[in-house]
């Protein structure tokens, strides 16, 4: 896994998609505004006002995403920025689902369902061939990469070939597989698994998991806006119930810490709980801290599976509503679970995954106050002996 998350195309994909969803929140913004002056948008219910902003803000994420990434992939491999950037611009441009109407708006809304996969493809696409003319020891190599994968993408276009097509024909088993327990669970264990050897296990996967999911959460929100049943479970909102307070489902272990006894833990959980709020828990994994921390690896590993297990259980049956909306993870999780479902019934959900959690955490806690505080202890009676024996 380590191996896999060095490789510098998906080094490239993890950075670039956090600053791509920069633009998917300014988009957002900016068309909501634009409908609602219009008037385009005042007649509808809040959840259909949020999805027809929501959509075509996920196709300049994916326009992001295009720029981003070459650039992020010319440092992390030694490529010219140039021509990465000129020839993955060109081909995402040829790549674009056809026609290009009706209006802009209508057509980002298509692009959105397709777009990150476009973008991640024909900037791949274009470092591979710029590599294979390097190796080839081709004159102006990269450029001469650049202009063959560009000349692959315009022969797709004038044959007729979708991309956009052929990526969502793709999806569908992808989808399938993805969208069951097991492959919640998976995901889940290999995130915190990771986590406890020092490794960011979301980064880890991101650039493969977030555009699958996040794809599905576009279809999602494509089918509350036409009022169809929402056809996935699992979607990048789903994780906002089962990692409250971050990976490990940390915020009670935030809580409890912040009331310990041992005076150490307790000004490391009062630090760290308002950023555990914010599902921020990088300080408390390094301060407590959980990394490499036999005593903490148990609650860190089985409380979000736990908590997967009840959400994927109440949302799948129809307890809870399917999440139709992305939320970023950075929004606290009783705010975020209820707008990303528009019911109700998320917040008693997040509520008892935080208390189950909770019950998880407590012993393992208590058992690590002890060990700290005899540590103390005993660190405390060798410097008195070193004292006396120099006395």
């Amino acid at each position: 896994m380590r191996r896999i998350g060095e490789l510098p195309f998906v080094v490239a994909v993890r950075d670039a998609l956090p600053w791509s969803f920069i633009g998917l929140a300014t988009a957002f913004a900016v068309i909501l505004v634009v409908q609602l002056r219009s008037g385009s948008g005042r007649n509808l219910p809040l959840g259909l006002r949020v999805a027809s902003a929501l959509l075509p803000a996920f196709g300049v994420m994916a326009a992001a995403l295009v720029v981003l990434l070459p650039i992020r992939l010319a440092r992390a491999a030694a490529y010219g920025v140039a021509p990465l950037l000129l020839g993955s611009i060109v081909s995402f441009g040829l790549a674009l689902p056809r026609p290009l109407g009706p209006d802009l708006i209508t057509y980002l809304r298509t692009l959105g369902a397709s777009g990150l996969f476009i973008a991640i493809l024909t900037c791949g696409v274009t470092a591979g061939a710029i590599a294979g003319a390097r190796r080839a020891g081709l004159p102006a190599a990269q450029y001469a990469g650049a202009i063959a994968a560009i000349g692959l993408f315009a022969a797709l276009a004038a044959l007729h070939v979708s991309l956009a097509g052929v990526i969502a024909t793709a999806m569908h088993p992808i989808a399938r597989l993805g969208d069951t327990y097991l492959a919640l669970v998976a995901i889940v264990a290999i995130e915190t698994i990771l986590w406890t050897a020092g490794v960011h296990g979301p980064a880890m996967l991101a650039a493969i998991v977030t555009p699958v999911y996040l794809t599905m959460q576009m279809q999602n929100t494509h089918a509350f806006t036409v009022h169809a049943p929402l056809p996935y479970v699992v979607v990048v909102s789903l994780f906002l119930f089962v990692f409250p307070g971050g990976a490990g489902a940390t915020l009670p272990l935030a809580g409890l810490l912040a009331i310990s006894k041992v005076p150490r833990l307790r000004r490391i959980g009062r630090a760290t709980l308002i950023p555990a709020l914010f599902n921020l828990n990088e300080p408390l994994l390094f301060a407590a801290p959980v990394v490499f921390n036999p005593h903490l690896v148990l609650p860190f590993v089985a409380a979000p599976l736990v908590l997967a297990t009840i959400t994927y259980a109440a949302v799948a049956t129809g307890i809870v509503a399917r999440a139709a909306f992305y939320v970023p993870s950075s929004v606290p999780t009783f705010v975020s679970t209820y707008l990303a479902t528009q019911d109700l019934r998320a917040i008693a959900l997040a509520a008892i995954n935080i208390a189950v959690a909770t019950v998880i955490w407590y012993p393992f806690v208590r058992a690590y106050e002890r060990h700290v505080s005899a540590s103390f202890d005993s660190a405390r009676s060798a410097r008195s002996a070193q004292d006396d024996t120099v006395e």
